[in-house]
């Protein structure tokens, strides 16, 4: 695909977007979700980059960035007994 093609694409979507309006609620809800999915991915990061001593290891996949970004803590004790006796 030609890379002109792709910028009007989306400057035509931002475009649009920015005549018609999204909710608010609807951008909130989006947004949270995505600010989730990144802290998620940092603390799996963080939990790989600590966890190296004790032969912890987190893949860093949608699954398991969802479950630690909307779960918390919880969702990491979680994934990792799974890694470390379930699966393992």
């Amino acid at each position: 695909m030609n890379e002109t093609v792709v910028i009007v694409s989306i400057v035509s979507l931002i475009v649009i977007i920015l005549l018609i309006g999204i909710p608010i609620r609807l951008t909130r809800f989006i947004g949270e979700g995505i600010a989730r999915l990144v802290i998620g991915a940092l603390f799996i990061f963080l939990i790989n980059v600590v966890g190296g001593v004790l032969s912890i290891h987190l893949p860093i996949n949608l699954f398991t960035v969802a479950v630690t970004g909307f779960l918390g803590i919880p969702g990491v004790v979680a994934l990792i007994f799974l890694q470390q006796y379930v699966i393992s």
